[in-house]
């Protein structure tokens, strides 16, 4: 029997990367997101291609309700998930605290930090009556150290930096993982969402240096998960060669 995965924010970027990682090494997957018409192309392809089960659940990561109702209607054999990563998030504009936009604000603790909340809870009860888990959260650079009008989006992931730690001693003792990844620029839909979809502005981001890509960073969420059972990562941050911190790059 296949062990099971479930990727939040499975419809690009890092969480897709994820999806076919587990997929390519026999994981069934359990893929969420908002965006149904990606859920289901994407399940068809793994299916298709690694000939393993996928189960897709459509629903906004920032509604409780809607997370509580897709988790508990879990058959027995979708419950006994083995990984939960935690990859939906995003940020939104960039601005000065004085000049931030109350909704923006709102979207990002709501999917950043909240959405987490959820997921985290309701799966660690379910790896708890398991016996066993990992759970990888998805952090940033951002939450290692801030930068010029990053000011919300770094407090969330500085969020998600605490809640590994604290999540880290809350579950080890009842056999659960936890790990930290945090990634500095990955060239996926991120810059085109934080800039409302201006990809003239979003593309520039990347421009003069070699980005990480979805799949770099997919690979590390691998090595993390494929680690002996006595072996946990708590923390890895992986950067581009040309990126020494939050703001300082080697660009052509």
């Amino acid at each position: 029997m296949n062990k099971i995965a479930l990727i939040t924010g499975a419809t690009s970027g890092i969480g897709k990367a994820c999806a076919v990682k587990f997929a390519q090494n026999s994981f069934d997957v359990i893929i969420t997101g908002r965006r149904n018409d990606r859920l289901k192309t994407l399940k068809e392809e793994l299916g298709s291609k690694y000939k393993v089960q996928v189960l897709t659940l459509c629903f906004d990561i920032r509604n409780k309700e809607e997370v509580v109702k897709a988790i508990e209607a879990l058959n027995d054999k979708w419950k006994q998930i083995d990984i939960l990563v935690n990859n939906a998030g995003l940020a939104l504009d960039l601005k000065p605290i004085q000049k931030g936009d109350f909704n923006d604000w709102d979207t990002m603790i709501d999917t950043n930090i909240k959405g987490l909340l959820y997921m985290s809870k309701l799966v660690s009860n379910l790896m708890i009556e398991n016996g066993s888990g990992h759970i990888i959260n998805i952090g940033s650079i951002a939450g290692k150290e801030a930068y010029p009008n990053g000011n919300v989006y770094s407090a969330t992931k500085h969020a998600i930096e605490g809640l590994t730690k604290g999540m880290r001693l809350d579950l080890f003792r009842l056999g659960i993982k936890v790990s930290q990844i945090a990634p500095g620029a990955v060239e996926t839909e991120f810059s085109v969402v934080r800039f409302k979809g201006e990809k003239d502005i979003a593309d520039k981001v990347y421009k003069g240096y070699t980005p990480l890509t979805a799949e770099d960073v997919a690979g590390s969420i691998w090595f993390v998960a494929s680690q002996p059972d006595h072996v946990n990562i708590n923390d890895l941050l992986i950067m581009p060669m040309a990126q020494a911190n939050a703001t300082t790059f080697n660009k052509n």
